[in-house]
């Protein structure tokens, strides 16, 4: 799992560019309560995407797929969930488990699955700290599952290579709902550069992987309050 680790590091989700992703970073929250379960498209529709990597036994490095809308069938990588939530997570959480459908779990490979929303970094962003905050449980994780939350920044303008992953392992958090967060201040380096938040599950064999999230909060948490950020961003749309 060491080696499977490091590859983790070195290997980036190729990327699409999403056009009201393109003026600079922006909050975003979902507590999932507005919807649709029924809904295949309903994840997609709100911005999620999916990408996966594949590795053999050792960790090593074999392909990648994707990016992909974000599915809600529950077939692979990620669905609307229902009746899992406490008293602050209402009726819909997200959960986020392995592709099922990619047949190389029968193989013995690690299936890594992401689940992920993305934005462009700009000039604007520099100095800001923004912090991911959401609430999780642990679902079915079993045998040699891991699961985790992350920030990542990657560099379109060298190959995609992964500039930053700020991470927060889920693989053992207890069965019942807690708070957890990951933080980045944005460098002038990382202008120009794509960031994602999101979450990630590696397991092989067809064995458990559910980890459920709710009431996600990405937002800015340093020299501009969240509220200003947010319209100097919309009145960039006019500039």
């Amino acid at each position: 799992m060491k080696n499977q680790a490091k590859a983790l590091f070195a290997v980036a989700f190729l990327v699409v560019m999403i056009p009201a992703s393109s003026f600079a970073l922006v909050p975003y929250s979902q507590d999932f309560e507005g919807l649709d379960q029924a809904n295949t498209a309903a994840l997609a529709d709100d911005g999620w995407l999916v990408f996966g990597n594949v590795f053999d036994g050792d960790g090593n490095y074999l392909y990648g797929y994707g990016v992909f809308p974000a599915p809600n069938d529950g077939g692979g990588f990620c669905a609307i969930a229902a009746g899992e939530g406490g008293a602050d997570q209402g009726a819909q959480q997200l959960a986020v488990f392995s592709d099922y459908n990619n047949t190389d779990h029968a193989n013995g490979f690690l299936i890594e699955a992401n689940v992920f929303q993305e934005q462009m970094i700009e000039d604007g962003d520099v100095s800001d700290n923004w912090v991911f905050t959401f609430d999780a449980k642990r679902g079915n994780i079993e045998g040699q599952t891991t699961a985790l939350a992350f920030i990542k920044t990657l560099d379109p303008n060298n190959g995609f290579q992964t500039t930053n992953f700020v991470t927060v392992d889920m693989t053992s958090i207890p069965d019942t709902w807690g708070t957890y967060s990951v933080s980045l201040i944005i460098d002038g380096g990382l202008v120009g550069q794509i960031l994602q938040i999101g979450f990630a599950s590696t397991a092989t064999l067809y064995e458990g992987s559910g980890i459920f999230y709710d009431n996600i909060d990405w937002s800015i948490d340093g020299p501009v309050a969240t509220e200003e950020k947010t319209l100097s961003n919309v009145k960039s749309l006019f500039r």
